[in-house]
């Protein structure tokens, strides 16, 4: 699946591919598909970078536009 949102996020905090696979400790290749929707982000993964950014998984997926986290 693509999730564009992936890169938009990235791409607000000034970040490059390589920036984030450091962060996932995976590869810039990797993390490349991920953008591009040629292979499925791992929910570790996901969850990551959902509190890197400090939002929802939800948001990151596109299933919604509340850009706030969820209280925990």
């Amino acid at each position: 699946m693509y999730f564009p949102r992936l890169k938009d996020l990235r791409s607000d905090k000034d970040l490059l591919q390589k920036d984030i696979a450091k962060i996932l400790d995976i590869s810039q290749t990797v993390y490349s598909r991920y953008e591009r929707g040629f292979q499925t982000i791992p929910v570790e993964h996901l969850i990551t970078l959902a509190d890197f950014y400090d939002t929802s998984t939800d948001y990151v997926l596109g299933r919604t536009n509340q850009t706030r986290p969820y209280k925990k």
